[in-house]
């Protein structure tokens, strides 16, 4: 009898299933037991490295169900909380916590999850060691509770969130990186010590070996979206779906069918003369979702061999935005190799195909990479294709080298035209908070990305060298906590070897102790050429110039929080002779903790702003311009949020003199006719979102906007600005329903 109690006592205890973590915001010790318990968190903002001024504990345990962590934040009556209401994505500065996780251990990819005091989430990838982008939205629990004494969150990450590569022996080693921040002194408390400010940081991710767990998903979402148009009078319906498939970690295949990739987020409005390209990120949920692999940066501001607002943009024919047929993407990997394939296809005669492969392998202290994108244009009888070899390394503990090399192969009306580039970056942190950055650029006159990718210019050379020092040794009266100062000379010249710029560049970034930011910057440039303002009718000679630059960011205070920008900047062809500003100033005032209305002006002038006209005809405008940001942002509760955003610009510019470049690079006075002209633009969006279940939405959007540009408009900058609220290119409502199955 007692061997057969035993017996069915051993088998139970077998057949016990493992007790599943209730995301419920409190920490029960027994569903805890058996977690990793860390108590280590210190200071990185600033970074000291110091014990952590408020206690924080987190538990960290691997589970069938995801990976679980807890935070438990002490944060007693004396120390002020932050209890405003936060909308998705935010970048408010309020108590909240981080987990991040590199699911390969590799420093390649890292994904973050963040969860605010009062429950607000935000979701990003990181890539390249520190770059975030949020534009990435994922499904995972997550629940807050608090108390006298402090707060507590819960969060459950499922193992199907990302790619990851295959186990070992049943085992599988994360990157983890947890913290803490205080949003009334914004100090940062952090386990392992890292930081994004230093040259590593996925990279310095601690190591921590978890059982080895696997799921699988399969996802629809199907959507219905109607549109009616008020000023052409005219309606239109689409329906679709997105596909999600993930059998594993090693495979994940992502697909969408008749997509709708209508905006129901608002671009922020930008009045380009220039003639390089404005970069605008993307929200579209089929290129956010498992977009990490396919991260090709060519090291220079917002480069990539995909820029993915391309698929859908204006069609070849010019006659609007491109429809899209389908769309499919899936990532993998095989052993330490992971490998990424993506694919659209657009609608009619002047629709386009974009095709891509990516694949990156994991040496240790080095990884290599390589892309292959290629572009089909029927109606410009063009064929792109583009290869890259991307390289990282880290031969030392203080010393990172990244480099990579991509080539351009364009097809156009039978000829070829080829070209190449290259970029290698070199970090070295010194100790004692320096730091050490060589950056060297070539890209041939005849490289060509921007088919499927994004680079602002070809056809230079450019190299700098900085040195950066970080402060954190301050007096404890005094009202900031850290300076991080930069010091750097740059050269830039094009591919001919005519000089573009010679600049010497001091900055200094800063956190206060009451959770503000500053930021300030000088830029003093020598004599240089603009080799591109008359659109390849000769280079333009330029005098020496500056910019001092000054931004401030306070964090809410009582009821009001600010956001304050500043510069003033010499320029054209006086030089600094004729000094210009912009300044920007946007108070927030919080109604409550889930209202807050903003509003605020811009306003710049430009005494000597070169626009090209024709051929090498340019004009000299004094330039003004008043612009008005204004909102609101209503958490109405857990489900449902409106928020008003208006943007409104009218800019008037008015001839001081016409000029023609002559073949020195001169600027040689013209009689010509040159006209003076204003510029209204207009934004405006009404968004409701109502969260059915996670990623599932009802939208109700408004949308009013506009543009004009006016010839001798007789109206000063008031008046311009005045009149841009009678504009009414598109007026729309939109509708859009969607709802995800998970199978």
């Amino acid at each position: 009898m007692r061997l057969a109690c035993l017996f069915a006592m051993a088998i139970s205890a077998v057949s016990a299933p493992v007790l599943a973590v209730d995301v419920d915001g409190r920490i029960d010790a027994t569903e805890w037991e058996g977690a990793q318990h860390i108590t280590d968190f210190r200071k990185v903002q600033p970074l000291t490295g110091e014990p952590a001024s408020l206690r924080t504990e987190a538990w960290l345990l691997a589970t069938p169900e995801g990976l679980a962590v807890a935070f438990r934040c002490d944060q007693p009556p004396g120390v002020p909380r932050t209890p405003q209401r936060v909308q998705r994505d935010f970048e408010d500065q309020v108590d909240r916590v981080n987990l991040m996780v590199d699911f390969d251990g590799t420093g390649r990819t890292g994904y973050n999850f963040v969860v605010s005091s009062t429950g607000g989430i935000n979701d990003a990838v990181i890539t390249n060691e520190s770059d975030f982008n949020k534009d990435w939205d994922s499904n995972w629990q997550h629940a807050v509770s608090e108390d006298a004494a402090g707060w507590t969150v819960e969060m459950l990450i499922p193992w199907y969130i990302a790619p990851m590569h295959a186990s070992r022996d049943g085992k599988r080693t994360l990157g983890i990186y947890l913290d803490r921040v205080t949003g009334s002194s914004g100090e940062r408390d952090a386990w392992p010590t890292a930081s994004f400010k230093r040259p590593r940081f996925l990279s310095e991710f601690q190591r921590v070996e978890v059982p080895a767990y696997s799921q699988s998903l399969l996802a629809v979402t199907p959507y219905v979206s109607g549109l009616y148009d008020n000023v052409r009078g005219r309606s239109h319906f689409q329906e679709g779906a997105d596909i999600l498939w993930k059998p594993s970690g090693q495979f994940q295949l992502t697909a969408a069918l008749n997509p709708d990739f209508g905006q129901v987020e608002s671009d922020d409005l930008v009045v380009n003369f220039g003639a390089t390209e404005t970069y605008v990120r993307d929200k579209r949920p089929f290129f956010t979702e498992n977009q990490g692999i396919f991260d090709f940066s060519l090291l220079d501001d917002n480069s990539q061999l995909i820029y993915t607002r391309r698929v859908g943009a204006l069609a070849d024919d010019g006659h609007g935005a491109a429809d899209i047929n389908a769309a499919v993407k899936l990532n993998g990997s095989v052993g330490g190799t992971s490998y990424g394939v993506i694919a659209a296809d657009e609608d009619g005669e002047a629709g386009r195909f974009f095709g891509a492969a990516r694949v990156t392998h994991d040496f240790g202290t080095q990884s290599l990479g390589a892309m292959l994108t290629s572009v089909d244009r029927p109606w410009l009888d063009r064929h792109a294709t583009v290869v890259g070899v991307d390289h990282h390394w880290q031969p030392t503990a203080r010393l990172t080298v990244a480099t990579n090399a991509v080539a351009s192969d364009i097809l156009q009306h039978g000829t070829h035209t080829r070209g190449s580039g290259g970029t290698v970056l070199a970090d070295y942190e010194m100790g004692d908070g320096w730091r050490q950055q060589w950056l060297g650029m070539h890209f041939g006159d005849q490289l060509q990305v921007n088919d499927f990718g994004y680079l602002e210019r070809n056809n230079f050379n450019y190299g700098h060298w900085e040195v950066r020092k970080r402060n954190t040794s301050l007096s404890p009266d005094s009202a900031y906590s850290s300076h991080d100062w930069h010091f750097r000379i740059d050269g830039l010249d094009n591919d001919h070897g005519l000089r573009l710029r010679r600049q010497l560049r001091i900055s200094r970034s800063s956190n206060l102790r009451n959770g503000a930011t500053e930021d300030v910057q000088l830029n003093l440039n020598t004599a240089a050429w603009d080799d591109l303002l008359t659109r390849g009718h000769g280079a333009v000679f330029l005098p020496p110039s500056l910019a001092l630059a000054y931004d401030r960011s306070s964090p809410r205070h009582g009821d009001w929080a600010f956001e304050l920008e500043a510069e003033v900047v010499s320029g054209g062809l006086s030089g600094n002779r004729r000094l210009g500003y912009d300044i920007e100033f946007i108070p927030t005032y919080f109604i409550s903790d889930a209202f807050s209305i903003y509003a605020g002006p811009y306003f710049e002038h430009t005494p000597d702003w070169l626009v090209w006209q024709r051929d090498n005809l340019i004009g000299s405008f004094d330039q003004h311009t008043l612009q008005l940001n204004a909102g609101f942002d209503w958490s109405i509760d857990d489900r449902q949020e409106l928020r008003l955003k208006l943007q409104a610009i009218g800019l008037d510019a008015r001839l001081r003199d016409a000029y023609r470049v002559s073949g020195d690079g001169r600027a040689v006075a013209s009689a010509e006719d040159v006209d003076d002209f204003s510029v209204r633009n207009l934004g405006l969006q009404i968004r409701y979102r109502y969260e059915l279940a996670p990623l599932s939405y009802l939208y109700v959007v408004y949308g009013r906007g506009g543009y004009a540009q006016d010839e001798d408009y007789p109206y000063r900058t008031g008046g311009v600005f005045g009149n841009t609220f009678s504009l009414r290119d598109d007026e729309q409502l939109l509708v859009k329903l969607s709802y995800r199955f998970d199978i």
